[in-house]
C-alpha cells in the first residue's frame, strides 16, 4: 500500500493567470447580453414621466455588455486564481479557518428553510423558530451561559454588542464608568469596538509567560472600570491559568468580564467561559461552527450573557410558549443590533455542526485542534521556534527572529515563499508582542501528512534563506499576482476598475 499524501496542500491546483485577465469593461462588446428577456408586451414610458427630473442621470450609465459565454469564462478564470479552504490548507492563525463540511451546506440550502421571509409571522414560521430557539439553548450548554441574542451578524457586530450590554447593565445601576481594560495581545478589534462601545481603553501588559500581568491587571483596576476584554485561549495561544484570580479581582470592583470568542475552537466542549467568570461571550459560528469563513461573509457573532444580563438582550428574541414559539422582548432591551435577526442560513448551518457532532465530537474537535498546533510547535522547533517555549493551545506562535537575525529573511517573506509552495500564509507579525510573528492555526481539520507536508516547506525555507535570500524576497514567484507592496496599498487607493474604462 502506498503511503499517505497530503490531502490539503494545493501545489497541483490550477493556479493560472500568469497574464493579466481583463476586467469586465474590457472585455465588453455593446450590442452583446448575457440575459435573453422575452418581450412582455407593455408599452415603454418615458423615465421623465416616472421619476423627477433631478433624479435622472444626465447620461445613461455605463454598463457591461457580454455574452453568457465571456461571462462566465471571466468569472471562472477568476476563481481559478483563488486559493480557498476547500483547495488547501489554511493556517490563518486567530481566525479559525477550517473545512466547512458540506453537510451543513446541504441543510442551510433546503428551500424550506431557504425559501422563507424574515418578516413572515410566527405563525408561519414554526420551524425557523424551534431552530433558532434549539440553536440557542445549545450555545447556552456551550458557554455555561444563561441566556443569547443571535443577531450580530458577525464577530465584531458581537463585540459592540456584548460592550453595549455593559453599558446598559452599569446604567441600570446608576453606575458611571468609563474605561474597559484590553491585554496588549488582543485582538485588533477589541480597541475599536471599546471606542464604539463609548469607553476609553486601558491597556496593559503581558507577563515573561505571554499571560496577563495579575499584578498589571490589578493597578489598573477601579470604580471606573466597565469591565475587560479578552479570550482564553489568549491571542498567543496560551490558556490564562489565573483566569479564577483575573475574574474575581475585576468582579471585586464591579467590573464585568467579557469573553472574545474568536479562540472558542479551542475549549468548544472542554471547558466553558461561564465557568471561568465571564459574564458576557460572543462567538464566532463562521469559525467554531464551520460555515463559509472570509470574503467579507456571511458571519454570525451571537452573544451570550450570564442571568443578570439576560433582560438587556437585543429583542425581538424567539421564544419557546406553552404551545409552539413566538417572539418576546426582554424588559430592558438594548434594542435590535441587526435589521432582522441575524444571518438566519449561517445559524442553520452552525446548529446542523452542532447536532451532527454533539458534545463528545464537539470535544473531540478542541482536543484535536490543541494536538495538531503543538504537533507544528514542537516539528518546527528548530526552525520556527515558540515564541514562549510551552505547550500551546489551538495555534502556534512561532518567530522568525533567527531566521531574519541570520539570513535578513523576515517572517513576511517566509510567508510569501509558502504560497509558491501550495499553501495558504499563517498571520504574519500578530500578537504585536512577538517579534517577527508566524502564528498558525492548523485546526482539528488538517492530517498528519498535511502537518508534516507544511512542516517540510518551511523547512525548505529556510535553508533556501541562507542560499538565496533575494529569491524568497522576490517570492511568490509562481501565483497569479505576485509580491506586492500591501502597505503601500492601505494608504493609496487606485481604483483600477474606473482606470480601465473606455472613455
Amino acid at each position: 500500500m502506498m503511503a499517505a499524501m497530503p490531502g490539503a496542500r494545493a501545489a497541483s491546483a490550477p493556479l493560472m493567470g500568469r497574464e493579466v485577465e481583463p476586467t469586465m469593461f474590457e472585455l465588453s462588446v455593446t450590442g452583446r447580453s448575457a440575459a435573453q428577456l422575452r418581450t412582455t408586451g407593455i408599452a415603454p414610458r418615458d423615465l421623465g414621466e416616472i421619476i423627477p427630473s433631478e433624479h435622472l442621470r444626465d447620461a445613461p450609465l455605463e454598463t457591461v455588455a457580454l455574452s453568457e459565454r465571456d461571462l462566465v469564462g471571466h468569472v471562472t478564470r477568476l476563481t481559478h486564481r483563488q486559493f480557498s479552504v476547500d483547495l488547501g490548507m489554511y493556517p490563518l492563525g486567530s481566525c479559525t479557518m477550517k473545512y466547512n463540511p458540506k453537510f451543513c451546506d446541504t441543510v442551510a440550502g433546503d428551500p424550506r428553510l431557504a425559501s422563507v421571509h424574515p418578516g413572515a409571522p410566527a405563525a408561519l414560521t414554526q420551524g425557523w423558530l424551534e431552530l433558532l430557539v434549539t440553536l440557542e439553548e445549545r450555545l447556552c450548554a456551550i458557554t455555561g451561559m444563561a441566556g443569547v441574542t443571535l443577531q450580530p451578524a458577525a464577530g465584531a457586530a458581537g463585540e459592540l454588542t456584548g460592550l453595549l450590554l455593559m453599558r446598559a447593565y452599569h446604567a441600570s445601576r446608576g453606575d458611571v464608568r468609563r474605561r474597559v481594560i484590553i491585554p496588549d495581545s488582543a485582538h485588533g478589534t477589541n480597541p475599536a469596538s471599546v471606542t464604539l462601545g463609548g469607553y476609553e481603553v486601558t491597556t496593559i501588559p503581558s507577563n515573561d509567560r505571554g499571560l496577563v500581568d495579575l499584578g498589571a491587571l490589578r493597578a489598573a483596576l477601579g470604580p471606573d472600570v466597565a469591565g475587560i476584554m479578552l479570550t482564553n485561549p489568549n491571542t498567543v495561544g496560551l490558556f490564562e491559568e489565573e483566569i479564577a484570580e483575573i475574574a474575581e479581582a475585576v468582579h471585586e470592583v464591579g467590573g464585568l468580564l467579557y469573553y472574545d470568542g474568536a479562540n472558542l475552537n479551542a475549549i468548544v466542549g472542554v471547558v466553558r467561559p461561564g465557568d471561568m467568570g465571564f459574564d458576557i461571550v460572543h462567538m464566532n459560528l463562521h469559525k467554531t461552527f464551520a460555515t463559509p469563513h472570509g470574503g467579507g461573509g456571511p458571519g454570525a457573532g451571537p452573544v451570550a450573557v450570564a442571568p443578570h444580563l439576560v433582560d438587556f438582550l437585543p429583542g425581538p428574541r424567539p421564544t419557546r410558549l406553552a404551545e409552539g414559539y413566538g417572539w418576546g422582548e426582554p424588559a430592558h432591551s438594548i434594542g435590535r443590533v441587526h435589521g432582522w435577526h441575524g444571518n438566519a442560513l449561517v445559524l442553520a448551518r452552525a446548529l446542523a455542526y452542532i447536532e451532527v457532532h454533539g458534545s463528545d465530537g464537539l470535544a473531540r474537535v478542541a482536543q484535536h485542534a490543541v494536538l495538531n498546533a503543538n504537533w507544528l510547535r514542537r516539528r518546527l522547533a528548530e526552525t520556527l521556534p515558540a515564541a514562549y517555549d510551552r505547550p500551546c493551545m489551538h495555534e502556534a506562535v512561532l518567530t522568525a527572529s533567527p531566521i531574519k537575525s541570520a539570513t535578513g529573511v523576515k517572517a513576511l517573506d517566509v510567508a510569501k515563499a509558502l504560497l509558491d509552495e501550495g499553501f495558504h500564509a499563517p498571520t504574519v507579525y500578530f500578537p504585536l508582542i512577538v517579534d517577527e510573528a508566524l502564528m498558525f492555526e492548523p485546526t482539528e481539520t488538517e492530517s498528519v501528512q498535511t502537518l508534516e507536508a507544511l512542516a517540510q516547506a518551511i523547512e525548505s525555507i529556510a535553508q533556501r534563506a541562507g542560499s538565496d535570500p533575494e529569491a524568497l524576497r522576490a517570492a511568490p514567484r509562481h501565483t497569479p499576482v505576485g509580491r506586492v507592496d500591501e502597505a503601500l496599498a492601505a494608504r493609496v487607493l487606485k481604483s483600477t476598475e474606473d482606470a480601465a474604462r473606455p472613455r
